[in-house]
Formats: structure tokens, C-alpha cells, sequence
């Protein structure tokens, strides 16, 4: 399974973005797709979720302002992010688990500016 992610940058206060994060090769393995993030000299933290079955999760920092969600279609996951904080400012990390196998993409940048 390869993830690409995309849809980092730069924004201020109270705006938006949307990370998109495309899977493909053994796809049809993968149970859970969502996203992590790592702020500088902090843990990586769980953002969200979107299970197979079309369950979700948000972690509570992010409840209200961030939607996962997904295009089997293009086999795709989104975090659509309103409301950014300075807090929010992290590497975001897109993840796909499969059975023994967790596949990370490559991180991409959010920085939210005061």
C-alpha cells in the first residue's frame, strides 16, 4: 500500500484547509484510514479516523473543526480543517491499517499563523 498526501500550507488564524491522502496497491487490505499529526517536541497524536464499515472518529481536540472523510472512488480520504489554531500547527501524517501492517504516508506540513 502506498499513501500520498497532499493539501499542507500556511494559514492564518480561523482558516481552513484540506488534506487529501490518496492509497493505492493493495488497497482492498487496508480496514482504517485517517491521520495523525506531530507538533514540534510533542508525542504524535491520533487526529481522526474512517473505518472501512464507515465509522469515525475525531480526537476531542479537533471535534467541530475537522471532518474525515471519504471517495472510494478514488480510494481517497480528506481532513477538511475549519477554525485552525496556532495548537494545530504539526506535521499531518496520513495512516492505513491493515491486518499485521501499518502503512504511514509522507507527512505534510500545516502551519497555522497568529
Amino acid at each position: 500500500v502506498q499513501l500520498q498526501a497532499s493539501g499542507g500550507g500556511l494559514v492564518q488564524v480561523g482558516g481552513s484547509l484540506r488534506l487529501s491522502c490518496a492509497a493505492s496497491g493493495s488497497i482492498f487490505s487496508i480496514s482504517v484510514m485517517g491521520w495523525y499529526r506531530q507538533a514540534p517536541g510533542r508525542q504524535r497524536e491520533l487526529v481522526a479516523t474512517f473505518t472501512r464499515e464507515g465509522s469515525t472518529y475525531s480526537a476531542d481536540s479537533v471535534k467541530g473543526r475537522f471532518t474525515i472523510s471519504r471517495d472510494n472512488a478514488k480510494n481517497t480520504v480528506y481532513l477538511q480543517m475549519t477554525s485552525l489554531k496556532p495548537e494545530d500547527t504539526a506535521v499531518y501524517y496520513c495512516v492505513a491499517l491493515a491486518p499485521n501492517r501499518t502503512y504511514w504516508g509522507q507527512g505534510t506540513q500545516v502551519t497555522v499563523s497568529s
